[in-house]
This record gives structure tokens, C-alpha cells and sequence, in this order.
């Protein structure tokens, strides 16, 4: 499927799928042509600063209110929002999830969420959750808005489309895309896929800074992409479903409601292929922090300190003398979530594949498996290219607290911590 694109992150943006749709020199007409509606969608309070604020003007077949009615209570039992403290007898430890399965039965993408950690507080828009998804059935005359947080989406098998009010984003394994918080969308598959997702609470992901590292590198603005508009005139049973405070409602529509024929502004969906993360590192000794393979981050009041971080581990040079080139153990103030898209993750070679996630909490020890520990600290410290991997992480200053779906998991692997078992005392009181 080939889809047209606008490129760049945090542009403002303007397209039509009528000639003549988006109105000229002003958002607001009084009659709007093709008789469409103008409504605005706001991602951000009025007021906020101009290099904050966030707005999108969407010209419609029908007014969003006509997409709504009244709604009746549904459940989705293993999609779970924080503050979800579960009541489970696992202890505080380190944890390790083989892939979990394709569903085995017709499943659509809000049936094949469930829900592995949340943090924080989606009543005082802070934290996040973190999520799988299996799903082998098109959404179809399905549509769903989640009111509670913008969704980072990591597909680590097949394409998923998402048909989003504001256009069409296609997306497989090595991409990404973000759909703002409160935006409609359903989303389809040609083929049974799975992936993760993250749910972001609090501040929108934006681009980190990168301070001494200069104007370039890292994920540059030019990559990103958002869709040109498209839409729906279907005048035919739907069902709206909506996540408000970590319930969820719906309501049954007489038609389609992506129904945006034109749109301009800068609150939008968009997509990233990570293949084009241009990553540093060291060069003549010492493993960099991983902050220096950020993706995306949601601040925090405090400076440096994340609601979340997007970082990957992608294909990269090791080429650091006198240096132990895996990650180094240590304990971090962060909680770590992590996943593989494909490949093999360098400090896990064993027991971490792709689809499958490691949870290490704050102030939790963990770092390299002893077989990764003994290979890097006895191999030739030859310039060698990492390739054919890309592990990724949300990093959330918040504790993560572990879903009963998570904990009950047969998947969780209850020998990981034995990965460090193997690692000795080489200590003899000489240098």
C-alpha cells in the first residue's frame, strides 16, 4: 500500500482531500465549503506558550458531536490503566516474559491489548503503561479514541494500518508511530501481529535536546512523517468506543466518523522508521548512558527527567578501546521496560528474543548474563559492526508496577534471575 506523506516533526501542516476544502485566510467561515464543518482539535490549554501550543482546525462531514451519544459502560479485562497496583505474590524482583502468543481466535486490536505495567496517575496526567498487542482481525466499522494518553505504537511483526481522522499511517517492524491523545482511529492488518505499545499520561513526546552533540545525529525532524488527509462517507452502522480515566465506553453510530476531508495544524498523528536513528557513541573508551540512543521524550517538571523515554538499541559501531562494550550493571532511578523488535540483544544473547520484554524497577541491579559478561571481557577489542538487532526501552521516572495479567503470565520466565548465577568472584587482593 503506498500512502503520501508530509515530512518533518512539530511543523505546522495543511492538506485536503477536495480541492478547495481548507479555507482561505481565516479557520472559521461561515459557510464552510462542501458544506463541511470546521472544529478545531486542541492538544494543549489555550495559553499555553506558542512553542508548546498545540492546535489542528479539521473540516468534516459532520461535527465530532454527532459522533458521539449516549454511552454505555464495556470492559476490556486486561487493558489496565494506572494506578493499577496489583494485589499478586510475586516479589520485588527483576522479571523476563517470553513472547506471548497470537491469539487463537478472531481478535481486533482492542481485544488484543493487554496491559504489562502502568505507573503514575492518569487522573493528574502523569506516568504511563506499557502494553502488548496480538491481533489477527480488522477493527472494520470499529472506531476507537483514547481520551486518557497519546499511544506510541511498536509493531515487532507485520503492518499495521491506522486510519487515523487525519489521514492513513502504515507501519511495520523498525517503525514507530504516535497517535495524539483524544484522536479517533481504527486500525487493520492484513496478517496476525503483534507488538507493544505505550501509553503516554503525561506531557506529549517531543525530540530530546541534543546539547553538546550539536545541530545533527540522533533522530533528525526531516524523517518524521505525518499523512495527508482522507476520509470516510459511509453511512452505515458504526460503534465508537472511547477510554476516559481507564474505563471504557461506547456508542453506536449510523456512520462513519473519520469522516475529515481537510485539515491544517501542528496536533497530528505521525510515523518514524528507526532505521534512520543516527546513533553516537563512544569512540576510544567507555559505554555511553543509553540517554545518548533517545528516540522521543516526555518531560517532567524537573529538567532531565522523564515522564518517559523512547530509547533503542539500534545497529551500530562498537569500536571503544579498553572498554567493556556491553551495558555496564548498574541501578538506575528509572524503571526500564524493555522489548526486542528483532535480532539479539547484545548484553542478553540467551533468553531475550524478539516479542518478548524484561522489567528491571528502580534501584534494581541487573546488567549483562554471565555468558555476555565472559565473552566481553575476554574478546579481541576489534572495531565490530552490531547488526541485525533493535531492542528498545520505556524509561519512566516512575515504579512500574506489574499488571495481575503479567504476574499470573505463563510466559514469565521464572529462572531469569539465574542468568547471573554464572558470574564468580575473581577478586585475589592483587591488581
Amino acid at each position: 500500500m503506498k500512502l503520501d506523506y508530509m515530512t518533518g516533526f512539530g511543523n505546522d501542516f495543511q492538506t485536503e482531500s477536495l480541492p478547495g476544502a481548507l479555507p482561505v485566510g481565516r479557520n472559521s467561515p461561515q459557510k464552510c465549503a462542501y458544506g463541511l464543518y470546521a472544529e478545531q482539535l486542541s492538544g494543549s490549554p489555550f495559553t499555553a506558550p506558542r512553542n508548546i501550543n498545540e492546535r489542528s482546525w479539521l473540516y468534516r462531514i459532520r461535527p465530532s458531536v454527532k459522533h458521539t451519544g449516549k454511552y454505555t459502560k464495556i470492559d476490556f479485562p486486561f487493558w489496565k490503566t494506572a494506578p493499577n497496583i496489583s494485589e499478586n505474590n510475586l516479589p520485588l524482583g527483576q522479571y523476563r516474559w517470553d513472547p506471548f502468543p497470537m491469539p487463537g481466535n478472531a481478535t481486533n486490536f482492542l481485544h488484543g491489548v493487554k496491559t504489562i505495567t502502568t505507573s503514575g496517575d492518569v487522573n493528574t496526567h502523569n506516568g504511563m503503561a506499557a502494553s502488548i498487542y496480538a491481533f489477527n482481525e480488522p477493527m472494520d466499522n470499529l472506531v476507537f479514541t483514547n481520551a486518557d494518553a497519546e499511544m506510541l505504537f511498536v509493531p515487532e511483526t507485520e503492518n499495521i494500518l491506522l486510519f487515523t481522522e487525519m489521514g492513513k499511517m502504515l507501519v511495520g517492524p523498525g517503525e514507530i508511530a504516535i497517535l495524539p491523545r483524544g484522536m479517533m482511529v481504527k486500525i487493520s492488518n492484513s496478517k496476525p501481529c503483534r507488538g507493544y505499545i505505550c501509553e503516554n499520561y503525561g506531557a506529549k513526546f517531543t525530540l530530546p535536546d541534543r546539547g553538546p552533540i550539536g545541530a545533527n545525529c540522533l533522530a533528525n525532524p526531516r524523517d518524521f512523517k505525518t499523512p495527508t488527509s482522507c476520509f470516510e462517507d459511509k453511512e452505515e452502522k458504526h460503534v465508537s468506543i472511547v477510554k476516559w480515566c481507564g474505563l471504557f465506553y461506547q456508542t453506536e453510530l449510523n456512520h462513519s466518523p473519520l469522516d475529515v476531508v481537510a485539515w491544517h495544524g501542528n496536533y497530528i498523528p505521525y510515523c518514524y522508521d528507526l532505521r534512520n536513528f543516527s546513533p553516537v557513541g563512544a569512540i576510544s573508551f567507555d559505554h555511553p548512558d543509553p540517554s545518548i540512543y533517545t528516540v522521543l521524550t516526555a518531560p517532567t517538571e524537573t529538567a532531565g527527567t522523564a515522564n518517559i523515554d523512547f530509547v533503542i538499541f539500534p545497529e551500530r559501531w562498537a569500536v571503544a578501546e579498553n572498554t567493556f562494550r556491553p551495558p555496564w550493571y548498574h541501578r538506575n532511578i528509572m524503571s526500564e521496560f524493555m522489548g526486542l523488535i528483532y535480532g539479539q540483544y547484545d548484553a542478553k544473547p540467551e533468553g531475550f528474543v524478539p516479542g518478548g520484554i524484561s522489567l528491571h524497577n528502580m534501584m534494581l541491579p541487573h546488567g549483562p548474563d554471565a555468558e555476555a559478561f565472559e565473552k566481553a571481557s575476554n574478546s579481541e577489542l576489534n572495531p565490530v559492526k552490531i547488526t541485525n538487532t533493535l531492542a528498545f526501552m520505556f524509561e519512566t521516572k516512575f515504579p512500574q508496577h506489574l499488571t495481575k495479567f503479567a504476574a499470573e503470565a505463563s510466559q514469565l520466565q521464572g529462572d531469569y534471575s539465574d542468568c547471573w548465577n554464572g558470574i564468580n568472584k575473581n577478586f585475589n587482593g592483587k591488581k
